[in-house]
């Protein structure tokens, strides 16, 4: 699948108002579920935010990278080591410094990577992001394999993280202003010049635009969002390891990407949304004679996935688009 294939900026007006549902329904869900539920939509919007961050380099600039966790993996751990053992940490210093801290080490990271190209790309972030997650598995001064606590959620002063109603709200209004800012970004010269890398970086090259500085400043940009989400797990769980920066987090992150649809942001939130309920669903299956079915959930997430890439190549949202404009075509 290619990401010229996969690409979907643009949806109909119809699919607008039905994701705009979907929006009213997040903000009401919490009022009508139980909170054991509400905190898993928000664990889902948490997840929205990093998969985002990741559609800002494959679905726009065309570049896969199997080591993206790493950067949220690290803005957890930020939180972490800022949070002192008998009080709360400030909200509005400490995010700012774990989403930088995810950026920086990003910008460091791109420096060498964005050099590359096609699959040594690939391999090159996964050789990054496994690098960073030894560091922190071996160290026994950063948690070692077992991990962090945070015990307390930042300080916000003005309103408290603590009550979970807060903080499903929080998550939520970073969400949209996660989404507003790609969408805005997207059709920006610079987001337009990401989109002309994605098709053809030489032509780009050639037309006299640095694709070097255009690629490290989404990798920068992209690492620093996948710290946002980062720093909202750990603050929702009180608890970051170093399976958080594995090589499974980012091929989650990728699935969800797939998943949703490619290109348009809306398709990411849809992603992690739909692979988060699919992976209950799957792992809940019975158990048929001496086969346990849910305990095999990662062999029919794999199917489920392989289906969608065979058949639907833009996405869940790719799907529901053309079933729209098909629909919006028989109207007219």
């Amino acid at each position: 699948m290619s990401t010229a294939n996969a690409h979907l900026e643009v949806l109909p007006r119809s699919l607008q108002i039905v994701l705009g549902l979907g929006l009213l329904a997040l903000v009401v869900f919490p009022f009508v579920g139980t909170e054991f539920y509400a905190q898993m939509v928000a664990r889902m919007m948490i997840l929205a935010i990093f998969a985002m961050s990741l559609d800002l380099l494959q679905g726009v600039a065309g570049l896969v990278s199997l080591g993206h966790a790493a950067f949220f993996g690290l803005a957890g751990y930020a939180l972490a080591f800022l949070t002192p053992a008998s009080e709360a940490a400030s909200l509005w210093w400490t995010l700012p410094a774990a989403v930088a801290a995810s950026g920086l080490a990003a910008l460091v990271i791109g420096f060498f990577v964005v050099r590359t190209h096609g699959i040594y790309f690939i391999m090159v972030t996964m050789a990054f992001a496994q690098m960073v997650f030894y560091l922190f598995f071996d160290n026994k001064v950063l948690g070692g394999s077992d991990g962090i606590y945070v015990n307390f959620k930042p300080n916000a002063g003005l309103f408290d993280l603590e009550n979970k109603l807060v903080f499903y709200y929080f998550t939520l209004a970073l969400l949209l202003l996660v989404y507003a800012f790609l969408r805005r970004l997207l059709w920006s010269p610079f987001g337009r010049v990401l989109a002309g890398i994605r098709v053809n970086e030489h032509r780009m090259r050639a037309m006299g635009y640095g694709t070097f500085g255009y690629k490290l400043a989404a990798f920068s940009l992209a690492g620093a969002l996948a710290g946002l989400a980062g720093f909202l797990w750990g603050a929702q769980t009180g608890y970051v390891n170093p399976e958080l920066m594995g090589f499974h987090m980012s091929a989650h992150a990728i699935m969800m990407v797939i998943l949703g649809g490619m290109g348009n942001f809306a398709g990411a939130i849809v992603g992690a949304f739909a692979f988060e309920y699919l992976l209950h669903v799957f792992k809940d299956l019975p158990t048929i004679g001496s086969v346990n079915l849910g305990k095999h959930w990662q062999l029919w997430m794999g199917l489920f996935i392989v289906l969608v890439v065979t058949f639907a190549p833009r996405g869940l949202l790719g799907v529901a688009e053309r079933f729209a404009r098909r629909k919006d075509g028989a109207h007219d």
